[in-house]
């Protein structure tokens, strides 16, 4: 399969998700991103259109961001730290989207890793 194909259908997989979640003031939308090295965590109003609270492998408050990878170790630590940027915002229950990637591996660690930080959803 040619990489545009692949690239148009993991867009309209956003698409279709992103129809039916919504991120408020009181329960912001945690958005994940994976790319090939780096993943980004993101706690977003969608009324307001704003970005509450973000994690990401490349913030330099990221300790040891040098040696994280793309994997389920790193997932396993951006959860804990997002979930701790989260409850220092004062955030305690989030929609979670997945953007369009299967719910196992680097996403179920990063999910799991989330609620043990202390997020419901």
């Amino acid at each position: 399969m040619r990489t545009e194909k692949k690239l148009q259908l993991a867009k309209l997989r956003r698409f279709r998700l992103r129809k039916k979640i919504s991120g408020t003031s009181e329960r912001p939308r945690m958005s994940v991103r994976f790319t090939g090295k780096n993943i980004h965590v993101q706690f977003i109003d969608d009324r307001a259109g704003r970005t509450l609270a973000s994690t990401s492998t490349l913030s330099k408050a990221v300790p040891d961001r040098d040696t994280m990878a793309a994997n389920v170790a790193g997932a396993t630590r951006i959860g804990r730290l997002s979930a701790e940027a989260a409850k220092g915002k004062g955030i305690t229950q989030v929609v979670f989207d997945r953007s369009g990637a299967r719910y196992h591996g680097k996403v179920k660690a990063l999910a799991d890793a989330a609620r043990e930080g202390g997020l419901k959803f």
